[in-house]
């Protein structure tokens, strides 16, 4: 583990989570699994700590009880290079419990919140064509699941 990760809190669902989230971000993997010792507070021998890294991102999923849930104040960002890959993550992210946002916005079926984003509306909005730039913005800001398409054409102006 590097010095600096982020760490999420469960409620005894870290390695299923861990398990899922690095099936569904390419290359990523489980770097290590801790369990609860004699000392607790967890069942010794359950799963205290699982580390896993998304496409390089170190995380740490701590199975630290009911106190504590997730919110929207704190998200994972991904930024896609096609609308496939938008609607691949979208699609499994929201499967099973998770829950549509808006504009690019999800939770998944732990509560943790996505921003599943776009390459080309981050080219668009910082667009020197400021008109361009604000179309694009209005378009995203009606969505939930990005749209390239959309999205391009707004900024295009043909919407």
């Amino acid at each position: 583990m590097g010095k600096v990760s982020t760490c999420l809190w469960f409620d005894g669902q870290a390695e299923e989570a861990a398990r899922f989230y690095t099936s569904v971000v390419k290359n990523s993997r489980i770097t290590g699994v801790v369990p609860y010792g004699e000392a607790g507070p967890g069942e010794p021998g359950s799963v205290m700590i699982v580390m896993f890294e998304l496409d390089g991102q170190q995380f740490i999923g701590l199975n630290g009880g009911p106190q504590f849930t997730f919110d929207e104040a704190v998200s994972v960002h991904v930024t896609c290079d096609s609308q496939e890959e938008i609607d691949e993550l979208w699609g499994t992210l929201t499967a099973d419990g998770g829950e549509e946002g808006p504009c690019g916005w999800l939770k998944d079926r732990f509560g943790l919140s996505w921003q599943i984003d776009s390459r080309a509306l981050h080219e668009m909005i910082v667009s020197p064509d400021q008109e361009a730039a604000a179309r694009a913005t209005k378009a995203m800001l009606d969505m939930r699941k990005l749209d390239v398409q959309a999205l391009q054409d707004a900024f295009d102006g043909k919407s």
